[in-house]
């Protein structure tokens, strides 16, 4: 492992030193800075010294000689640390490396992320080599240690056995256990999952829960098992409870949860004027919710919703770093934390006209600043989908008595099937739709029928799902023929096809799970998936999250997964997948 990555070496530190001495000369200075000390708690002017990615000097001085010095007048602009996303999914169709840089250019200079993905898609040589290479971008990228799959797959055991997990809690990349998914099966008796949260307690690693709707009951018993944290408050008194326990609490504003304003109104009505253990997450929106940015719209929302606005860039950065005892390298504007700083032109505007990111410009007076780095994904095993099987008629056979049906673009109920299924199309109901998941490797499928995601699309084919196996959507078999076709053709993406003829494409070229290009670009394409889709009667508002938590076992009621068909509540398989 560089350990460099994580901590400066004692030569740099020595240069550092030496700037104050005047032996070295800073790399940047803001001078006249008016800035959030957030230690004071005040607005305060002052120069901050930079040398190269970590801010050495915060004060009334300025070095004897400016000579090769780069000197940037902040009189009249407020500076801030760079905000943190405490909780990354960093995979939703975008790409890690382009999320973080897209990030950067309004602000948000730090992601804690979900390993997630790296569980499955790759092996942990490969994957910490990935982590260290992440580790070089001028954003900084933090990383979960996942304790469970989130959903039932045949290689459970496989890779989340001991020596896996206790090698990614242990790297220094890594900031958290969690986040935990699978606090039922712990809450009985998984005494597994327990020895690693007591492990990451052990390294001063919090551990990060999921708990949406949780009683008071619960969530005693959890706090005493080791939870540090929870996100998923979905009301002001939930929140209310959470903080009198001694959570930290992430308010969430995302793509299907855009809770945030509600959740500080009815805290203020609660009366609570401390912000001390609450943060802000957009949890791994889709795309084009990040349009306007990402922690910056957090702020702002804050902000606007009468919270004091020392306290909403507290929540944005010191509280985040606190979270995960990162305090005395991120959050903050003093001597020894890395340089993560936003200038605005108007402390109400949480937006900021620069930012520095690792002592790099990002954004400069309104200009985006390129610090392109290129990403080989392939170095790490993560190139096209490349599938060495072809889907058949014969897979298409969908005879199962018990359908999934839509409540919301994540919560399914079962519902008893009264359709005949063994047609070429189903043309006599409205939105019922032919369901496929089907192994990766095409080893085995699983074909039920779904109610509420279209009423008219021929054919939808996925590789972006939550265990990286291929979905199939629609209500003509040969559509999703061509469709999956077709996918396959483009190495792994969403397909929509229609009356024989490809209507959308989007190559996710990185595992048949992640866009390979540009944010900006991969915002327009969201935006035109939902349009179709919508167009042709999805109910909702996010079909991307539908696709991606068909198979995920943290929702209710019933969900379609590797193993088969599953009730939730009970983990019973009602029907299991066939093997091909």
């Amino acid at each position: 492992m560089n350990d460099h990555l994580y901590r400066w070496r004692n030569k740099e530190i020595r240069k550092q030193v030496a700037v104050i001495d005047g032996k070295e000369s800073p790399t940047l200075i803001l001078k006249n800075a008016y800035y959030l000390n957030v230690f004071l708690r005040k607005w305060l002017e002052a120069h901050i010294w930079i040398y190269h990615d970590r801010i050495v000097y915060v004060g009334s001085k300025l070095p004897t000689s400016l000579t090769d010095i780069e000197v940037v007048d902040c009189t009249g602009k407020y500076v801030v640390p760079g905000y943190i996303e405490p909780h990354a999914h960093p995979f939703q169709l975008y790409n890690p490396y382009e999320l973080a840089m897209y990030a950067g250019q309004t602000g948000t200079t730090t992601l804690m992320n979900d390993n997630l993905p790296w569980l499955y898609l790759t092996n942990r040589e490969k994957a910490f080599t990935l982590l260290e290479d992440f580790m070089k971008i001028p954003v900084s990228m933090y990383w979960w240690a996942r304790f469970d799959s989130q959903s039932e797959i045949n290689e459970e055991q496989e890779i989340f056995r001991d020596e896996e997990v206790q090698a990614w809690l242990q790297h220094e990349a890594v900031v958290q256990g969690g986040e935990l998914t699978a606090w039922p099966q712990v809450m009985r008796d998984d005494d597994r999952i327990l020895y690693w949260m007591q492990e990451a307690k052990r390294l001063r690693k919090p551990v990060e829960g999921h708990f949406p709707g949780a009683s008071e009951h619960t969530l005693v018993k959890l706090k005493l098992l080791g939870v540090s944290s929870d996100h998923e408050a979905l009301s002001g008194e939930e929140v209310y409870n959470r903080l009198s326990m001694g959570y930290r609490v992430g308010l969430r504003n995302s793509s299907i949860r855009p809770d945030l304003a509600k959740l500080l109104k009815e805290l203020q009505e609660l009366g609570i004027n401390s912000y001390d253990f609450l943060t802000m997450t957009t949890d791994g929106s889709t795309p084009a919710f990040y349009e306007n940015g990402i922690i910056n719209q957090c702020i702002q929302i804050a902000i606007d919703s009468g919270v004091p606005e020392i306290e909403a860039y507290m929540m944005a950065t010191y509280n985040a770093a606190e979270q995960f005892h990162l305090e005395e390298r991120l959050g903050g504007i003093a001597p020894g934390r890395v340089a993560h700083l936003n200038i605005l032109s108007e402390v109400n505007n949480a937006t900021p006209e620069s930012v520095i990111a690792k002592g790099k410009w990002l954004k400069k007076n309104g200009q985006l600043v390129d610090q392109h780095i290129e990403m080989d994904w392939d170095r790490y095993g993560l190139g096209e989908l490349s599938l060495d099987w072809q889907l058949t008629e014969k897979d298409l056979q969908f005879s199962m008595p018990v359908g999934l049906k839509m409540v919301n673009d994540v919560i399914m109920k079962p519902y008893p099937i009264t359709i005949d299924a063994n047609t070429e199309e189903i043309t006599n109901s409205k939105d019922e739709s032919f369901l496929m998941l089907i192994d990766r490797e095409g080893q085995w499928r699983v074909n039920t029928i779904i109610k509420g995601f279209t009423k008219t699309l021929g054919g939808l084919a996925s590789s972006y799902s939550l265990t990286g196996d291929i979905i199939l959507i629609g209500k003509s078999k040969s559509d999703l023929l061509l469709a999956f076709s077709r996918m396959k053709e483009i190495g792994g993406g969403i397909v929509l096809v229609h009356e024989g003829r490809v209507i959308f494409e989007l190559p996710l070229q990185i595992a048949g799970m992640m866009y390979k290009g540009k944010m900006p670009k991969l915002i327009e394409e969201d935006i035109k998936l939902k349009e179709i889709l919508i167009d042709h009667g999805y109910q909702y508002d996010d079909p991307p999250y539908n696709l991606l938590f068909l198979s995920s076992m943290h929702l209710p009621f019933v969900r379609i997964t590797p193993l088969g068909i599953i009730d939730v509540k009970k983990k019973e398989i009602l029907f299991p997948a066939i093997m091909r």
